[in-house]
């Protein structure tokens, strides 16, 4: 979890911070970084647009994976998986990605090598996501295709 905990760091809050202190803490380190600040100096405004992008991104990402971002979206999460099957996988660094036929594509964060084989090599794939990978890594949806 390298990611989600140097994104913790960036926007100075723990692993238990909610909606509201992650809220927080944003808008106060997007004060100090925000390019406005920095309109006499070029190049400190140029590395402002830089980190304030950087810290975007962190913040988007932390409210995706947050308890009360994950609680909203349980129950389209729950249809997904058990109705859906899965379309098209990718692994790259400890980050598995699932597409599946509802249009869904989840990220699932620190899952081993080991597990992805498995999966790979699974008879029935979405029963072994479903049992193995789905309720026991943090996770993120990334996006629904649109027809």
């Amino acid at each position: 979890m390298k990611k989600i905990d140097d994104y913790r760091t960036l926007l100075e809050v723990e692993k238990s911070a909610d909606l509201k202190t992650l809220k927080t803490a944003y808008r106060n380190v997007m004060k100090q970084w925000h390019p406005d600040k920095f309109h006499a100096d070029e190049d400190g405004r140029i590395i402002a647009e830089e980190k304030s992008k950087i810290l975007i991104e962190a913040y988007h990402f932390l409210v995706s994976i947050a308890p009360e971002t994950m609680e909203q979206n349980l129950p389209q999460y729950t249809e997904t998986i058990n109705a859906a099957t899965i379309l098209d996988y990718q692994y790259k660094g400890q980050t598995l990605q699932i597409s599946f036929s509802d249009g869904n594509t989840y990220e699932y964060f620190d899952v081993p090598k080991a597990i992805y084989i498995k999966l790979h090599n699974a008879e029935t794939q979405g029963r072994f996501a479903r049992r193995h990978i789905c309720t026991s890594f943090v996770y993120r949806n990334v996006g629904k295709m649109v027809d």
